[in-house]
């Protein structure tokens, strides 16, 4: 099932301006430069609205290895025009002739040659780094049949090693309604326009057109499980857009909305791209071989209750994320980086099927995160009808 539909707010700029002061605030405590401030205000942003955010998670963020920085939003396009709020819920717009070059064939979109170094003013050169993530000796990765899982929660391996080896308890129908619901909380992150070792650092990563942004992933990402049979709506509501500010509450009203009338949904996937920069500051970017082409890792998060968090299906929703991580490994070896298990919600306490799924960072090409959104979309199909009852 596809439903069809644009979004095009403006922009505005006040909010931006009122973050910014905000971050001028709070930084200072903890001991981040002058340097570094602005390029992390947009981080901040996002942060301080998150549903499990607040000040220790703020405070945390720039010693977690796996935290998000979120640019400052580009201007939208002044010839954009304003879609009423009533509309503000319209499913995926790219056009399926887009994605499609032939019924099973997905079109992965070219990345244009980069322009030289010299065309970026100095102080605007930034370094991009290809990272191929695997684990290390710590203890905190559990190994899955697949991959493998980092624990960033205070239960012990072998309280999640048990809760893993309970049997999955999502079960897909012989149905034609939909039964997986694609979300984008952050709709409008983008990724790198070129295949560089450098970059323009005052780029922000950012697009409200939703043919180079992450919601392009969640047309490749449907596309595959509709060509499974699996009945899937894709929501490309800009959660993010024109404010950052409420986004996971925005997005939690849009999935509520698509449970009450499909109540055959049993996975929902709130699809993002991921920021990751070295202590130098240097974009990281994620990226394995597959098929003999460079495609972005995937990095699925699965969000553990600390009993504050009302989630009673987080370990559902854990379940779930290992099936898909194992399936996803099998099949194709270094897509994804550990699964993510932490402290976190980002509405996964709405289904006991919710996950968060990271594809790439912005130093990821569009043209390798879409590669990478084709995998994970047969693999996660493949898991699912494995789930089917006979």
């Amino acid at each position: 099932m596809r439903h069809s539909g644009r979004i095009r707010p403006l922009l505005g700029w006040m909010a931006v301006i009122a973050v910014s002061a905000g971050v001028l605030a709070i930084f200072p405590s903890l001991g981040v430069s002058a340097d570094t401030l602005f390029g992390k205000a947009a981080a901040a942003s996002a942060m301080l609205q998150l549903p499990e955010g607040g000040m220790a998670y703020l405070q945390n963020r720039f010693r977690n290895d796996l935290a998000q920085d979120e640019p400052v939003p580009q201007p939208a396009d002044p010839q954009r025009e304003s879609v009423p709020p009533s509309e503000a819920s319209a499913p995926s717009s790219l056009p399926q002739q887009d994605i499609l070059k032939e019924e099973n064939e997905t079109v992965i979109p070219e990345t244009p040659a980069s322009p030289s170094i010299e065309t970026i003013a100095p102080e605007n050169r930034g370094t991009i780094t290809e990272q191929t993530y695997t684990v290390d000796q710590s203890s905190l990765y559990i190994p899955l049949s697949a991959g493998y899982l980092k624990n960033s929660t205070s239960l012990s391996n072998q309280q999640v090693s048990a809760l893993l080896a309970q049997p999955l308890e999502l079960t897909l129908e012989d149905t034609d309604q939909p039964q997986v619901l694609i979300v984008h909380t952050h709709a409008t992150e983008s990724f790198e326009p070129f295949d560089r070792d450098f970059c323009d650092t005052s780029y922000t990563w950012r697009s409200t057109d939703n043919s180079q942004n992450v919601v392009r992933l969640g047309d490749i990402l449907a596309q595959q499980l509709q060509q499974a049979g699996i009945g899937v709506i894709h929501d490309a509501t800009q959660h993010d857009y024109p404010s950052y500010n409420g986004s996971y509450e925005r997005s939690a009203s849009t999935i509520r909305k698509w449970l009450e009338q499909y109540p055959t949904i049993k996975v929902v996937i709130d699809l993002h791209r991921d920021a990751i920069e070295s202590p130098a500051g240097n974009l990281i970017k994620p990226v394995a071989v597959i098929d003999g082409e460079k495609t972005a890792q995937v990095m699925i998060i699965a969000g553990c209750d600390d009993g504050t968090m009302n989630m009673p299906n987080w370990d559902q929703n854990l379940r779930w994320a290992a099936a898909l991580q194992s399936t996803a490994e099998s099949m194709y070896p270094g897509l994804t980086r550990p699964i993510f298990f932490c402290y976190r919600k980002y509405n996964m306490d709405l289904t006991g099927g919710s996950l968060l799924i990271e594809f790439g960072s912005h130093g990821n090409t569009l043209a390798e995160a879409s590669r990478a959104a084709m995998y994970m979309g047969k693999a996660m199909a493949k898991a699912l009808l494995e789930t089917k009852a006979e």
